[in-house]
């Protein structure tokens, strides 16, 4: 049967009735049951060496479209729908988006999934089942509020499996269950994401918002992602989850080594585990005590195999990020793996006399990285700077005893969803333009450089673009009750609301803005600021950000003096489905974190593959991105990660000496407090945050502010200059290739995993 066929056969099966006959919601089903059928049709990725990604999340996003277009389906079932007049994307509408993940942590692991199948690699993801995930961001009285994201569904994309293990606790024990989502590479093979759950979940625990009883452990575990940590219980469930993560991840690996026959004593030949940051860390002492206590390996040599089969991916250099948890709660939670770790440390401490490299160190805390570290083969960070920041100044200590550890792999991003998915319509384009090989070869994006000149290329580029912005428009008014101007610049920050990302930066340039359209300085061009950002439910400065956006937006959008020059839009719980809308709309790209601080960041790669132009300081993969694009096609302000590393040294940043000295920042800073602003907002959020920014400022708004200003403005003022911006937007897309999660799997795979690749027919 062709496809038309097989959707016209389970159609008629399921609910009697011919395609064109059904509802969109009937339509849904039907076309899940015909991608699992395909699926289940498609060899599964097979190999003598197997990768283990080891994720507390995975942002894996909504897999309809994801999956019909790796299968080589979704043009030929677009068009089927078509003739039936029935809407493809009406349809992907219908379908929930697995709470998984938060940000770009679960972002890349999903994107490396993806990659590793797409390549040919045998390689599954271990992460939880999370019932409610992060949760689901409300706005209230200018305010987040969370609520409970339920998505699971009867019929989805979740496989149960008849895999069951006991994880142990100091003073309970639970069952846990298995089950799979099936990763399918474009073109390629499958692999798995291996999700655990509780079997004695319980979701009636959640009686209103996200509170639920923290101690409550054998029902809570996998409810929610994240759980507040801000007191003790909290800090205990993470732990417990944490290690209910490792243990079943650990079990798994054991299990599939022994059923394939392998010597555990050779395990590093046969599997590597690859830790995605810290939370994962305590799969090494797990899997050195199964193997010493229930495998017969000696303890020394139980360290040794298995510090040849894991490796640790540093995604931060944020020192707090950097897990340490008291030895007391490690007693309580998993009393088991203590004297595991007090053996490394023992070790450890046996070879170096630096206490900074001490597993435990002298407050009885014990550091997760470390571990990882010393009992790892391989340490990763994800962005040139961010790596030789590691070496030189945060891991310093580290390098210097184990610098063949050490290497770069700069972060990627798949571009079957951020391209193909997200915006058909330029992946199309590009495709007649240069031909369709840059799908699974990004580099070949560069050809498009060849049509810089190409007048006819540059109008259908800038027509994509303003249809997008069309698209985004009417998809904006309809969730969020705001209309924008499709001749304004779309200058857009998505990405999670967290203090060195500098929203506040953003938002107080907006203040900026709008005091100069309010004194007469109009922008001969609309301006359209959008955010989308979950702040995490403890975190009260980043809450108070998000409070400062949502007063600003009613205060710019109901000023008929401001709002036909200037709009602000705060999406409504920001996820990949939103991003997926936003970012193909995007014209100015907010990469303004803190110099030094982000890792790399992800966001900043999908917007220059759809055209976006980059607004942003010298940190994470910004730097790649201007060596890529040179300066003339990026926007770059602020002190660099040097200036500020030697800022905090010296202790020298004074913020209320640039509010002092500036008139501009002066201004800016008051008006936030000031009777307009109190007038909508909280006067206990709004006085915190001018407190925060004015005598803290950890993380140096006010030191960047008036350069962001100056180069904000140029980026507004090019952007006239169509023809100057269409060339822009040409050189973004055409050197974006390198971002290609596929090019960075290739990197960890031979620097890292050696891995051969091989797919097999399904049995």
């Amino acid at each position: 049967m062709n496809l038309e066929q097989q959707l016209n056969e389970l159609t008629g099966r399921t609910y009697g009735k011919s395609i064109s006959a059904c509802t969109d919601a009937q339509l849904y089903d039907c076309v899940l049951q015909l991608c699992k059928n395909k699926i289940a049709q498609t060899p599964v990725i097979t190999g003598n060496k197997k990768v283990y990604y080891v994720s507390m999340e995975f942002l894996i996003g909504k897999l309809l479209s994801n999956n019909l277009i790796n299968l080589g389906i979704y043009k030929e079932l677009e068009h089927i729908l078509e003739k039936n007049k029935k809407n493809l994307s009406a349809i992907e509408e219908l379908e929930p988006e697995p709470s998984l993940g938060n940000g770009g942590l679960g972002r890349l692991a999903a994107c490396f999934l993806d990659s590793i199948a797409t390549l040919g690699l045998s390689g599954d993801g271990i992460g939880l089942n999370y019932h409610f995930g992060l949760f689901r961001q409300v706005f209230k009285n200018h305010l987040q509020m969370q609520e409970k994201n339920e998505w699971l569904e009867r019929n989805g994309w979740l496989n149960a499996t008849d895999i069951s293990f006991q994880v142990p606790f100091g003073d309970k024990k639970v069952t846990a269950v298995l089950y799979d989502i099936d990763v399918i590479g474009y073109e390629n093979g499958v692999n798995k994401l291996h999700l655990f759950d509780i079997a004695s979940v319980d979701e009636g625990l959640v009686k209103q918002g996200i509170d639920f009883d923290k101690s409550a452990v054998e029902k809570n575990l996998t409810l929610f992602l994240y759980p507040d940590d801000s007191d003790e219980a909290g800090n205990l469930l993470r732990i417990y989850q944490e290690y209910f993560l490792v243990s079943c991840g650990a079990r798994l690996i054991i299990h599939e080594m022994k059923e394939k026959g392998y010597d555990l004593h050779h395990l590093y030949e046969h599997a590597v585990v690859q830790i995605n940051d810290t939370h994962p860390t305590m799969i090494i002492p797990e899997l050195i005590r199964i193997l010493s206590e229930e495998e017969g390996f000696g303890i020394k040599e139980a360290i040794a195999v298995v510090s040849k089969t894991c490796a640790y991916t540093n995604h931060t250099i944020l020192a707090e990020a950097l897990e340490k948890w008291p030895l007391a709660y490690l007693e309580r939670v998993v009393p088991g793996l203590v004297p595991i770790i007090k053996t490394l440390d023992k070790f450890v401490s046996e070879k170096y006399r630096d206490e900074k490299v001490r597993i435990i160190d002298k407050d009885d805390r014990v550091h997760m990285a470390h571990i990882d570290i010393h009992c790892g083969f391989s340490v990763n960070g994800v962005a040139a700077i961010h790596t030789e920041i590691l070496k030189q100044s945060e891991l310093d200590h580290f390098y210097k005893i184990y610098p063949e550890k050490f290497n770069n792999k700069t972060n990627g991003i798949t571009f079957r969803r951020w391209l193909l998915s997200c915006n058909e319509e330029l992946a199309d384009f590009l495709a007649k333009t240069i031909g369709p090989g840059y799908r699974k070869n990004a580099v070949e994006l560069e050809q498009l450089l060849e049509k810089r000149d190409d007048s006819r290329v540059l109008e259908r580029l800038s027509e994509i673009k303003q249809k997008k912005k069309r698209d985004l428009i009417a998809y904006l008014k309809e969730h969020e009750g705001v209309t924008l101007k499709e001749e304004a610049i779309f200058d857009i920050q998505v990405k999670r609301l967290h203090e060195y990302k500098r929203q506040q930066l953003n938002a107080l340039y907006i203040i900026h803005k709008y005091l100069e359209i309010k004194g007469g300085k109009k922008p001969e061009t609309p301006l359209a600021f959008i955010f989308g950002a979950k702040a995490a439910p403890a975190y009260v400065i980043a809450k108070d950000i998000i409070h400062l956006i949502l007063v600003l937006a009613e205060l710019v959008n109901q000023d008929a003096d401001v709002n036909p020059y200037m709009r602000v839009v705060m999406v409504e719980n920001y996820n990949v489905t939103y991003a997926e809308k936003l970012i193909p709309a995007c014209d100015v790209s907010e990469q303004i974190s803190l110099a030094s601080k982000e890792a790399s960041g992800t966001s900043n790669m999908k917007f220059m593959l759809n055209g976006a132009v980059t607004l942003g300081t010298q940190d994470g993969a910004n730097v790649e991105i201007r060596e890529l694009v040179g300066d003339d096609n990026i926007y770059i302000f602020g002190q660099d990660s040097k200036a500020v590393i030697d800022h905090y040294e010296k202790k020298d940043y004074d913020p209320e000496k640039y509010y002092k000295k500036s008139s501009v920042i002066k201004r800016v800073m008051d008006f936030m407090v000031g009777k307009e602003m109190l007038s909508i907002g909280r006067k206990e959020n709004l006085e915190r945050l001018y407190r925060e920014l004015l005598h803290q400022d950890w993380f140096m708004t006010l030191l960047d502010f008036e350069d962001y200003i100056r180069v904000k403005e140029q980026a507004f003022a090019d952007y006239r200059n169509q023809e100057k911006w269409r060339r822009m937007m040409l050189t973004n897309i055409a050197k974006a290739g390198y971002f290609s999660s596929d090019r960075t799997i290739e990197e960890y795979n031979k620097d890292i995993w050696k891995l051969t690749k091989r797919a097999e027919d399904t049995p």
